[in-house]
């Protein structure tokens, strides 16, 4: 079998996957024509950033069986494609976050040392030792925007340099963050207390200038800002307004909104309170090598014994197993998806209940799946089918399964609960035909909606002219509805209503609608094609 490698990786990569008894070609640098051109002749693909698996490669890879990110992000590929070919994609997500942790210290010290600014005026000359007086870390108060995986470990080195640590999650349990030595507060009350602040969020719909202008206004004006996370999570507009009217005294930035990043797209390079590095947070030769090993070890492993590790398009079962539960996988992670974006606080107990015809179904491979969905909204990549248990594990969520064996309404139920620290909501699910996943019910509301691409979800009053009203406001926004499905709760007077939509709904066009008579709430959300899948 052959093995093509078309972006830059650790040689060892290939080393494994050639004592492993497969063919490798490293090919670097490939136009999309070219690689279109030969991706026929391989039955594994090894990928970086650069190369982008599109749904034209995907269609012209006849011989395709999986492809494999030396990394965590995959934007740059189209799982929907791979997964509607059968085409496994994984990735390598544990490999880096030491080193973008380690990468996010750094610069920090490097604002607060003034170090690049330093290092520049003496390769021009000068011995300027007055004009870069610089702070000391002891005693000053990180706050963490974000504290998963990587966020952990910058609060422990943090910690190692007698920082106190504070930090903003609203999916982490209060208890949990506690254990790290680390004060679970507001967004707002990191941006007014911390000296130092240090995003670790990916980029989601919830996130995207997460950090504007109202948090660089409450922030103190010694206050130093620094993001390794994603580009985008920072309004890079906002930044440079705070930096130029010395609202804050620095900042640094690893990511950016337009990557590569110029002096022409960026106005922020034109700063001195700014210094900034080409998106080298994974950019060691540790983790280069750690991704290596870890994605062809896994690609050598699934070409030769069929064993499938990391993937987020797959989970790890025989293809007997994945043959008869496959589209009750789609079901649980399109309901772990709706519930994460409508759900208040954090996660602390899951139940799922197996109604119907599961007696003869191996269910464990549907709670992860009701996992992975669970944590993609707020997570991204940086989940799949193999970790998300240990995710649930780390965050101190428990899990529950049970299994009843008559279903009223139904052939076969999947019924879940899901408790958070702000209440509690109930999701049901059911699979009509062959492969036609459902969500039946949302607490006390009946229905029958397929969660899938954008949407508008809304609780209003069960009065005439809601409808109308909702369709006009989205129309004069040249939005269009593909679906639509009602729930209602007589005793309650209420609906909700599930639009399915062509285009994303704007935080615009959401508060307008939001300032609609008799719509209680209102929220964009926004799911895998399910129905392409």
């Amino acid at each position: 079998m052959k093995i093509l490698i078309s972006d830059n990786l650790a040689p060892i990569g290939a080393q494994i996957l050639l004592d492993a008894g497969l063919e490798v070609d490293i090919k670097t640098g490939l136009a999309p024509e070219d690689l279109m051109k030969i991706i026929p002749e391989y039955e594994g693909l090894v990928i970086r950033s650069a190369t982008k698996v599109t749904g034209e490669i995907i269609e012209a890879a006849t011989n395709l069986k999986v492809v494999g990110r030396a990394g965590i992000g995959l934007d740059n590929v189209d799982v929907a494609a791979a997964s509607k070919h059968g085409i496994v994609v994984m990735n390598a997500p544990d490999g880096n976050s030491t080193t973008a942790a380690e990468h996010a210290i750094a610069m920090m010290v490097s604002l607060a040392r003034n170090i690049p600014q330093a290092t520049t005026s003496m390769k021009a000359g000068k011995w300027e030792k007055k004009r870069f007086m610089g702070r000391e870390l002891t005693g000053k108060t990180l706050g963490i925007i974000g504290i998963g995986r990587i966020g952990s470990i910058v609060a422990e080195r943090a910690q190692g340099l007698n920082m106190k640590v504070i930090a903003y999650d609203p999916h982490m349990p209060e208890e949990l963050v506690k254990k790290l030595g680390v004060e679970l507060t507001t967004i707002d009350e990191v941006c007014k207390k911390s000296d130092f602040i240090s995003v670790h969020v990916p980029m989601t719909k919830d996130t995207k200038h997460l950090i504007s202008k109202s948090q660089f206004k409450s922030m103190k004006k010694d206050a130093m800002f620094i993001d390794c996370a994603r580009g985008g999570v920072v309004d890079e507009e906002a930044l440079y307004e705070a930096l130029a009217k010395g609202q804050i005294a620095g900042a640094a930035l690893d990511v950016f909104e337009v990557e590569p990043t110029t002096r022409e797209n960026c106005p922020l390079l034109g700063l001195d309170n700014f210094i900034c590095t080409p998106h080298l947070g994974a950019s060691t030769s540790e983790a280069q090598e750690n991704v290596a090993v870890a994605i062809t070890k896994q690609i050598s492993e699934y070409l030769r014994t069929g064993v499938v590790s990391n993937a987020v398009n797959v989970p790890s079962v025989s293809s007997d197993v994945l043959s008869r539960v496959g589209p009750y996988l789609t079901l649980a992670e399109m309901l772990g998806f709706f519930h994460m974006q409508i759900a208040k606080g954090g996660v602390e107990e899951v139940n799922l209940e197996y109604i119907g015809e599961f007696e003869e179904l191996t269910t464990g491979p549907i709670t992860v799946a009701f996992l992975k969905g669970l944590f993609t909204p707020i997570l991204q990549d940086a989940v799949n089918y193999v970790n998300a248990p240990l995710i649930a594990k780390e965050r101190g969520i428990r899990v529950v399964e049970s299994k009843t064996g008559h279903s009223d309404d139904f052939t076969s139920l999947l019924s879940i609960r899901v408790k958070t620290t702000d209440g509690e909501n109930m999701l049901a699910g059911t699979v009509f035909g062959k492969n036609e996943p459902r969500l039946v019910r949302l607490n006390t509301f009946r229905l029958e909606a397929l969660p899938t691409g954008p949407m508008l979800f809304v609780y209003n009053k069960d009065v005439p002219g809601v409808i109308g009203a909702l369709g006009t406001t989205l129309g004069k926004h040249e939005v269009n509805i593909s679906r639509m499905t009602v729930g209602r709760e007589k005793e309650q007077g209420r609906n909700i209503i599930l639009l399915n939509t062509d285009n994303m709904i704007s935080k615009e066009l959401l508060k307008t609608v939001q300032q609609l008579d008799y719509i209680d709430d209102a929220m964009a959300l926004v799911f895998p094609h399910y129905a392409d899948i």
